[in-house]
């Protein structure tokens, strides 16, 4: 049923513009500019800063929970802790706010401008952890965050996964009639194509893009478009006193987005709980070379369950001769791997030093605990 009742989501009279402002105020997100403004402070390099000396360090660490690696019980015991400050991309009432609450349940979740800017905020323990996507079962792999874990020096710590319900957004006293175009982000959109052709029978809105779905709804409140509605999570409708005009819009009902869970320091792993890995590693070119490389785990009943290629940004073209003088170009790839192991496993570390013998380049991303809750 995709029409909701008035019941089931009853319109916040008390929701005022100025709340709706205030809630925008009171969580405004890290910027890149923020983050540089903290750089300048800190003699343009953050000594201070990364190194823990001077003033400015001792009041910026006091967020700071360990200096040590961390174990998979810090994990555990994290997600209780009430000042754990978490960091995520977009606006309040974006669905990875609700991933962040999720993988930290009593956290300060910390809005930021782009997903680099979490990164950022970590490294510069501005926030204690981020938790950012990394794949949809409907869109795919999120590109720009794997390229990001590689430019950046953070560990994985954890994974958890979250179910995505999209809904139908509107200012209050707004009908379908009155609707010319929806905002959402692309993705957004894209997942929710065939009902809004089913919802809007007399005619099609204009599809607008925007960088994240909670976003939408903050703007069309702030503007008080009459003529907008935007695809957006039911938080993001109380947040900015908005109404639900259709829930559960997206064409499949399975529709999960997998989050990870950053930290500046990897987890020391352990025996005896569902752990993944997951590394990155380049290779030389040549024939059956992939093959060797996958069969380092097959050979050890390791199961992989995630592998990823992306062409290389320093060396994005490899030249090479093919023995009758005729010089072929190839992309070169970093190939981003998930097997279902610990590190703590000895099997898992000789089939590393094994991948080590033919890589050109190989390194941890993260050993972390599965999430192997419904979503």
């Amino acid at each position: 049923m995709y029409l909701a009742h008035s019941l089931q989501h009853p319109i916040r009279e008390t929701t005022t513009l100025h709340e709706c402002q205030s809630v925008s105020r009171r969580l405004r997100p890290i910027t890149v500019s923020s983050i540089e403004r903290l750089r300048q402070r800190t003699n343009a390099t953050s000594n201070s800063l990364f190194e823990g000396t001077g003033h400015n360090a001792r009041a910026l660490k006091i967020n700071v929970s360990v200096t040590r690696p961390l174990t998979s019980s810090d994990v555990d015991n994290s997600a209780n802790c009430p000042k754990l400050r978490v960091a995520y991309q977009g606006v309040p009432g974006a669905h990875s706010e609700a991933a962040a609450g999720k993988a930290y349940p009593n956290c300060e979740a910390i809005p930021c401008e782009f997903f680099e800017t979490a990164f950022e905020a970590v490294e510069a323990r501005l926030v204690d952890r981020a938790v950012l996507p990394i794949e949809n079962s409907l869109g795919g792999s999120i590109h720009r965050n794997y390229d990001l874990l590689l430019r950046h020096n953070l560990h994985i710590v954890g994974e958890v996964q979250h179910a995505v319900r999209h809904c139908l957004l509107a200012l209050p006293g707004v009908n379908f009639e009155e609707i010319n175009r929806v905002l959402s982000h692309p993705q957004a959109l894209a997942q929710c194509e065939h009902t809004l052709t089913k919802l809007f029978t007399t005619k099609v809105p204009v599809r607008e893009a925007v960088d994240d779905t909670a976003g939408a709804a903050q703007y069309i409140a702030i503007n008080k478009l009459q003529d907008a509605a935007a695809i957006a999570s039911s938080r993001a409708a109380d947040l900015y006193g908005m109404n639900i005009l259709a829930s559960d819009i997206q064409d499949d009902q399975d529709n999960v987005t997998r989050f990870l869970m950053l930290a500046r320091e990897p987890i020391i792993p352990r025996s005896g709980k569902p752990f993944k890995t997951s590394i990155v590693f380049s290779l030389e070119e040549g024939p059956g070379v992939l093959f060797k490389a996958l069969a380092v785990f097959a050979m050890r009943d390791i199961n992989l369950t995630k592998i990823e290629s992306r062409p290389s940004k320093k060396r994005p073209l490899r030249i090479c001769d093919d023995g009758n003088g005729m010089r072929s170009k190839y992309f070169d790839y970093l190939f981003y791997v998930d097997f279902e192991a610990s590190m703590a496993d000895s099997n898992s570390s000789n089939a590393l030093n094994h991948l080590k013998e033919f890589s050109t380049f190989l390194r941890v991303l993260g050993s972390y605990p599965m999430d192997v809750n419904q979503p």
